[in-house]
């Protein structure tokens, strides 16, 4: 679907418009004229309501907008559903690109596999000074310095404006024509896997943005039998749903082929309902596994829900969406309740040490227990599951930009308290992901913005947005999202990474992605021979890690308190290799308080200091 262009042959269009009578392209530049599309002959999904014609002449960088003529008479222009690029926004015309190169078989990158990927969540436009790919770039040293293996870009699908995190894209084909079009993002793509760093997407096919969603007037992508809460629902599983699918398919399929990405993150596919015997998520899954294979490389496939469910982690023989792994809510929420005392919301469910110590052991901490939050139970088992599938996090774009005023983390909690979140997530045998600037305790908030060119659709955001926080007292207080000054602050503070503790913090992430290499006993991404015991008494979470043979062991202490705190060694010798406090992390410690490489025998008294987390190698049980 979409324009294709083929050297020596010119473009072929084609678009499916099952409420048109007729379909024209109409050229818009640089030569104008107008081209009638012919219906395809045929029955079925496969050629019913579709139109294509291959034009010569219309190479790449041409202008061009389908014409449909309905039964009544009526005309309208609309830019292709399928769309590669949008290079003047969401209501302008699209535009032919040449497909890269790169992309196709026979490069030099052969992708990264599941169990070594380290995700970092960034946003385009606040992730560098530019606000583009190419900015993006520009940082990309960095994060392989800090021991990052993967970058999970937010959504450029083309939104309307230049600010929005990008959930309201409405052509999941173009890429975001602020940040650089698709060659930025060609050129972030490859210039990520030349450092060796897989790129990871994020993709929104639960829904359409509200401004300059056209796919409606060509055929019925969309159905009123549900609703999400952003409004109406993809028809993934009524009438004339399969080419709707087809074009989701595609567009999942194009990131992998044609720019070269190496997963895909589905946003809220809890939001998707579909009733049909091979739900589209399977569909899709299939696909770009495929296509993975067909390029020689792994292709990756995380599913964004809030429900502890298996049904995407599955594979299709056994009745799932064949996901390659799955976030976990219940880690960040167990986490930051613990760490802020926070219990209003969701968080009403957590702040028990207990709950964070089921997600080491079991990925998630409701495993059909019953919710306060949800006043239901909630969950199933997620027995013979890896931890690597489970993705897990201390913050993350959707915990920070939806607190009224986008505080991360270290808006809320001291150093201590952000150097243990870091010791909790990272030395977990979950698949950890960071959020851009958590690896120096960035300060500056995340806050919810957009740039629409709609004043009602504005106001209603406004307003929207006001009334979610109004039972908290904070009606008048939140950020405008349609303001400039909303999106500046969100952008990071790099100067402020330079700062003695900031960079200590930075140091400490370093170290422990090291040794998460490094040490056998931390790189498993399982489960199996892992202990975690939980004193809720004293606040002390205590992690013993490995394959219960010969080999070497990891054993953690984490002290979720503010006081100091005894606990005891397993049984072994040990020696002590990180000390959250430690002076050289800008802890409170002396140095020699807190000596590594100390060694220590089995029942072995260990002091932990308020808010902190010790590390111990050695062979224990």
């Amino acid at each position: 679907m979409g324009a294709l262009w083929a050297p020596g042959e010119g473009t072929r269009f084609r678009v499916w418009a099952p409420r048109a009578a007729r379909v024209e392209v109409r050229l818009v530049a640089p030569e104008a004229r107008v081209v009638e599309l012919a219906a395809e002959e045929g029955e079925g999904p496969e050629r019913e309501g579709y139109f294509s014609r291959t034009v010569a002449g219309a190479g790449p960088g041409t202008l061009y907008l389908y014409r449909l003529h309905r039964a009544d008479g009526e005309v309208v222009e609309r830019p292709d559903p399928a769309s590669r690029f949008q290079p003047r926004g969401v209501h302008g015309p699209s535009a032919v690109v040449a497909r890269p190169e790169a992309a196709r078989p026979g490069g030099g990158w052969r992708g990264r596999a599941l169990d070594e990927l380290v995700l970092y969540e960034l946003h385009v436009g606040t992730f560098s000074e530019a606000g583009t790919f190419d900015g993006a770039i520009g940082h990309l040293d960095d994060l392989v310095d800090l021991g990052v293996t993967a970058v999970e870009v937010m959504p450029v699908a083309q939104f309307p404006g230049s600010r929005n995190w990008g959930y309201d894209g409405v052509l999941p084909f173009a890429v975001q024509d602020g940040y650089g079009g698709p060659e930025g993002l060609g050129r972030l793509v490859d210039a990520a896997h030349a450092r060796g760093l897989a790129v990871v997407l994020d993709v929104v096919y639960n829904h359409l943005g509200p401004e300059g969603n056209v796919l409606g007037d060509f055929g019925p992508y969309f159905t009123d039998r549900y609703r999400t809460p952003w409004g109406d629902a993809i028809n993934y599983d009524g009438g004339d749903s399969e080419p709707v699918r087809r074009l989701f398919v595609e567009s999942a399929v194009r990131w992998v082929r044609e720019l070269g990405v190496d997963g895909l993150r589905c946003d809220a596919v809890h939001a998707i309902v579909d009733e049909s015997e091979r739900p589209f998520l399977a569909e899709l899954a299939a696909a770009v596994h495929a296509e993975g294979e067909a390029l020689g490389r792994p292709v990756h496939l995380f599913a964004e829900s809030a429900d502890n469910t298996l049904r995407f982690l599955r594979p299709p023989e056994e009745g799932g969406a064949g996901f390659d792994a799955q976030w976990s809510d219940d880690f960040h929420h167990s986490l930051h309740a613990l760490l802020t005392g926070e219990r209003d919301g969701y968080y009403r469910d957590f702040g028990r040490l207990e709950q964070l110590a089921r997600c080491y052991r079991d990925g998630w901490a409701y495993s059909g227990d019953w919710s306060p939050y949800r006043r239901r139970r909630h969950g199933v088992p997620a027995r013979g599951i890896a931890a690597g599938r489970f993705v897990v996090c201390a913050q993350n774009h959707d915990q920070t930009g939806n607190r009224a005023h986008g505080d991360r983390l270290a808006a809320l909690v001291d150093l201590e308290r952000l150097k243990l979140a870091a010791g909790a997530l990272l030395l977990s045998p979950g698949l950890p992901l960071l959020f851009m600037g958590e690896e120096w305790g960035e300060e500056r908030p995340f806050l919810y913005f957009v740039s629409h060119g709609d004043a009602e659709l504005v106001e209603a955001v406004r307003r929207g947005r006001a009334e979610e926080f109004a039972a908290f007292g904070q009606r008048d207080d939140v950020p405008d999202p349609q303001a400039e000054e909303t999106f500046a602050r969100s952008r990071l503070d790099r100067a402020a990474a330079a700062r003695p503790e900031k960079a200590a913090l930075r140091r400490l992430y370093r170290e422990l992605l090291r040794l998460r290499r490094e040490v056998p006993a931390l790189a498993r991404r399982t489960s199996e021979g892992l202990v975690a015991e939980a004193d809720e008494e004293t606040g002390v979470l205590r992690v013993s890690r490995g394959d219960g043979g010969a080999a070497e062991r990891a054993f953690v202490a984490l002290n979720f308190s503010g006081e100091r705190r005894t606990t005891k060694l397993s049984a072994g010798r040990w020696r002590r290799r990180l000390d959250s406090a430690a002076a050289r992390w800008a802890g409170p410690r002396a140095e020699e308080e807190a000596a590594e490489d100390a060694t220590s025998d089995e029942g072995a008294a260990v002091e932990l200091a308020p808010w902190s987390f010790q590390l111990f190698l050695g062979q224990g049980r």
